[in-house]
This record gives C-alpha cells, sequence and structure tokens, in this order.
C-alpha cells in the first residue's frame, strides 16, 4: 500500500482503530507480562532469602549447642 501522507497511514484504509487498537493490547499485555514476572522474581528472591537466613541460623544454632 502507498500512502500519500501521514493521515492515510495511520487510518490504514479504514481499519486504523483495529490495527492501532491491536497493537496498543499487545503492547500493554507484554508490559503486564514483563511486570509480572519482575514481581514474582522479586518475591522468590525475598522468599529464598528468607529461607536461606533461617536455614544459617538453625546450622549456626545446631554447631554452638
Amino acid at each position: 500500500m502507498n500512502w500519500s501522507n501521514i493521515s492515510e497511514f495511520f487510518s490504514m484504509g479504514g481499519y486504523g482503530l483495529y490495527v492501532w487498537g491491536s497493537y496498543g493490547v499487545t503492547l500493554i499485555c507484554i508490559v503486564g507480562e514483563i511486570l509480572l514476572i519482575k514481581n514474582r522474581h522479586r518475591t522468590l528472591e525475598k522468599q529464598y532469602g528468607l529461607t536461606h537466613d533461617i536455614n544459617k541460623k538453625e546450622t549456626t544454632h545446631e554447631t554452638t549447642s
């Protein structure tokens, strides 16, 4: 397709709302997924850190007894 101006490019022959809306929804989903993965990673790091600290304390108490 050849577009003579930017307005025709964004209208996409009458399908612009569908095309750009699809890109928008896809972008929102990808960004949301990245944020959810980062949040889960942070949660797992905290959980592992707490578990690691508890195990370390238990090992220390066992050796000093």
